[in-house]
This record gives C-alpha cells, structure tokens and sequence, in this order.
C-alpha cells in the first residue's frame, strides 16, 4: 500500500545545516529554507521555497543530502506539500510595549545570546525586535565547564524537549556591558535595548539602574530569578521573597525615569505574590518566567565529578510558563500591567499563545541556542501569515484574546462527552490506541478480524489518549454530545 509522506516527521529528520549542500546543489530554489519553514510550524508557505525547481534539481539535492543515516526525500516531500499560498496584504506586527514601539514582538531573552555587541547587532540584521541582554552585576562572575545538559532520547543527538543550565550572568565588567548596550542604541535606534540587571543590595540595584539609563537604553529589566546563583542573596532568593521584591523594585523606580521590569521566578508556589509586590512598586511590565530548578544525572553534567541544581528551559517548560502568565493576566488586582513571555517559545504558534494569554512581546532563548538567529523569519512569517489569514491587522487584538476561556477546574461542562473517532483510512492497526486504552484507560476499545480499531460507547468515556498516543493521526473528535443517564 502507497502511504502518504508524513511531513513533520521527515522536516524533523533535517539537520538544518549551516550553508545547507542541498540548497547550493539544486539549481532553482532554496530546499533548505523550504524544510526549515515547515520544520517551524509554516507548511502552508513551504512551497514558495521550491517554485521553478525540477524533479532534476530535487534529485540533485537529495543526492547532495548530508545526513548521517538516509537523505531528506526532498521530491516526496515537494509533492506533499500544499500549493504556495496566494500572496496577500502582511499585516504589520508592530506593537507597543511599555510606551516603546517595537516592530515586532520578538526580543532575544537575557542569556548566552547575547552577550556582547557583535551578537546582538547580528540578530537585529536578522530581524529580531529587541534585546534583553544578558544580566549585568558587579560582581565577579566565575563559570564552570560544562555548564550545559539537556534532556533527551539517549541515540537522539542535536535535538532536545529541554536544556538545562548552570550559567550566572555576564562575564564582562559593568562598564564594558553598559558601553555596548549604548553603542547597540546608537547604531540602531529603532530596535529596542533592555539592560537586565542584578544587585545584592539596594545601592547597588540603584547604581546598575542609573547607569543603564545613563547608557540610552529603553528600560531595565530586574532579574529576581535566576536560579543557580553562587552568592546568596542574589537571584530566584529575592524572586521568592516579595518584601524583596517591592523593596527593591520601589527603589528602582525612584532612581531612573525609564520602564521598569521585574522579571519572575517560576520557582515559587504562588507567582501572583511576588507579580503584585512587584505591580504595587509601580513596575510597568512583569517578565516570566525564568528558568525551573532541576537535576540532570551522568557525566556530561558533572563539573570535576560534582553535581548541583541549576535551572531547566526549553519546549517542556512552555505548558509551565505559560500557566504562571495565565495565573498573573488573570489577577484582578493587577489592572493594567504588562506582560513579557517566556518559556519554551520555538515556533510562531508557542508565540501567538503567550501573546494570546497577554503578552504584548515574547522572549526567545533556548531555540536560538539549538537553531539560530534565524529562526526570526518563520516566527515573522507564520504570526503574519495567521494575521492575514483570519483578517487582523493590529497586533494588539490578539493580546489576552485566550483569557475568557479559561475556568476554574468546577466551572467545566460535565454533563457532555466528546467521543474519539477513527479515521479508517488513515489506520494502519497498529494497535497503539488499544494498548493504551486496555492498560491506561477504559478498555473501550477491541481489533476485529481486520485487525482495525473498534471503539465501544458503553465503555468509553472521551478521555481521548487513544487519539494521543495514534502515531498517523487517525483518531480525531466526534460532535459533543449529553451523556447518557
């Protein structure tokens, strides 16, 4: 039987090579940037990338394919893919973020992305919005080797669901960060530059912050979050104490003129504590979240044998981050506040998800790590594409627009049921969903002779791992319908 190439599967078979060989051997088009749109979350636009191109140049770059194990099916993959969408007004993605205008919503967050003048001035070349650079203190700041980990199938190199870190802050002395951060505002003025900062004390919050905005940037953002800092006092320890966090964020805002932006830690019960001392100091936005303590084990964690807790980002944590931005949207008492997202965000659709929450901008890192600045022209082309194609031009509309639907766990309807339905086409008994539903769930379903899927009403009760755990997509939702009595 001729089955249907699976296009996420085999875009995420790419290595997304640097100077891509496929691209440089097809003689019209551009492959490589074909598989990348589709590797994020831009099928629909892939196509434009392979327009002129023959079965000939395919072959060629197939033949040109690098990869470890078998080539990307390039000419499979073009024939799979939906004719190039039909080009259509793009709505702008400019939005205003504590009074600051920014061209779009993407900013690097503060991290090993950027951390001096070079890197950032190649990421706004790129597109990016704006910068948070990396947290500047006055202390002396001493790394260790290694200082990354991440999780992952064992086998599956280059690709991870997260990264754990133990890095602090910028190396650099105070004055050298500050020097760059004003020399990135002169040479481009209508990006957005944040000086994330962090004192241990409350002279020393006041003096970062006054030379920041001494330095021209367009607001300071107060790291009250990072979670593997070597000196106490520093970090996630005043994230978790909110007399702190009002303490320090109050003085803050008496010493400069320009925004104010605590940035939270997700390493707290109550997020919501913390966000209003900060929101009754005056902030003008709240940034969230930073990175989750956690522990990673075996040898490519440890430091000379030794090991400690350190903080965890990446897509698994978006579900996390995006719950304590919910959380805070929702705060009746915090009228008014801006959000800044972070967490997880990869594609254009985990960023419309912050902004769909009440993010006004969304901070990116862990994907720049694995992929690269570039990643900026599919998260641009997919938000403007989503735009155009459900006719929103301002930004702005789609702050918050999730909120309404979100209820408490006894607000729920539980008077209807939604049952799973099998695509009989697309099966190929596997019999992933009926070992799942007989040991994970209702044992609602059985095989018949033809070795396909039977759902049974009687016993089934919507739970929908079934259609979770089909791995070709056949298991989808019938209508809602009352429960039986």
């Amino acid at each position: 039987m001729q089955r249907e190439m699976n296009i996420r599967e085999e875009v995420a078979r790419c290595l997304l090579c640097h100077d891509a060989p496929c691209s440089r051997a097809c003689g019209h088009g551009d492959p490589a940037r074909a598989l990348r749109a589709a590797r994020f979350d831009n099928i629909a636009l892939a196509a434009r990338w392979l327009e002129g191109c023959t079965d000939e140049d395919l072959a060629r770059a197939e033949d040109a394919c690098i990869h470890y194990d078998r080539p990307i099916r390039l000419r499979e993959f073009a024939l799979q893919l939906p004719k190039p969408a039909a080009p259509s007004e793009v709505p702008s993605l400019a939005i205003d973020f504590c009074g600051i205008h920014c061209e779009n919503p993407f900013f690097l967050a503060s991290s090993s992305i950027c951390t001096n003048y070079e890197m950032v001035a190649r990421a706004f070349e790129a597109g990016w919005a704006g910068v948070f650079f990396k947290t500047i203190c006055l202390q002396d700041i001493e790394e260790v080797s290694p200082r990354f980990d991440v999780v992952n199938r064992a086998g599956n190199h280059g690709d991870f669901t997260a990264l754990r870190n133990m890095e602090q802050l910028s190396e650099n002395p105070a004055e050298v960060d500050f020097e760059t951060l004003r020399r990135l505002k002169q040479d481009y003025p209508s990006k957005v530059v944040v000086a994330s900062i962090m004192g241990q004390t409350e002279e020393e919050w006041i003096e970062l912050a006054k030379m920041a905005e001494q330095a021209g940037v367009d607001a300071v953002e107060l790291n009250f979050s990072c979670p593997q800092m070597r000196l106490a006092g520093m970090g996630s320890d005043v994230g978790q104490d909110s007399e702190l966090v009002l303490f320090y964020t109050a003085h803050v805002k008496r010493a400069v003129s320009i925004p104010v932006i605590p940035k939270m830690t997700p390493n707290i019960t109550h997020i919501n504590q913390p966000a209003m001392a900060a929101y009754f100091a005056s902030a003008d936005a709240i940034s969230a979240i930073n990175t989750i303590k956690s522990v990673t084990m075996g040898d490519r964690s440890a430091v000379s044998g030794q090991q400690t807790i350190s903080g965890l980002s990446g897509r698994a944590v978006k579900p996390i981050a995006q719950r304590y931005i919910l959380q805070m949207a929702q705060n009746p008492v915090m009228k008014n506040i801006e959000f800044s997202g972070i967490g997880g965000i990869e594609t254009w659709h985990d960023a419309l998800e912050f902004i769909q929450l009440g993010c006004r901008n969304v901070q990116v890192c862990t994907a720049v790590m694995q992929y690269g600045y570039r990643i900026i022209d599919d998260l641009i082309l997919g938000l403007q594409h989503y735009m155009a194609q459900r006719g929103v031009n301002d930004l702005s509309e789609l702050v918050g627009e999730e909120l309404p639907k979100f209820v408490k766990p006894s607000d729920l309807d539980r008077s209807t049921v939604v049952f799973p339905m099998i695509d009989r086409d697309k099966c190929i008994g596997c019999g992933r969903c009926y070992v799942s539903c007989m040991d994970g769930g209702h044992q609602a379903i059985t095989f018949g002779e033809d070795h396909k899927p039977q759902i049974h009403g009687n016993h089934c009760v919507g739970c929908h791992l079934c259609s979770l755990v089909c791995p070709t997509g056949a298991i989808t939702h019938a209508k809602r319908v009352a429960k039986r009595n």
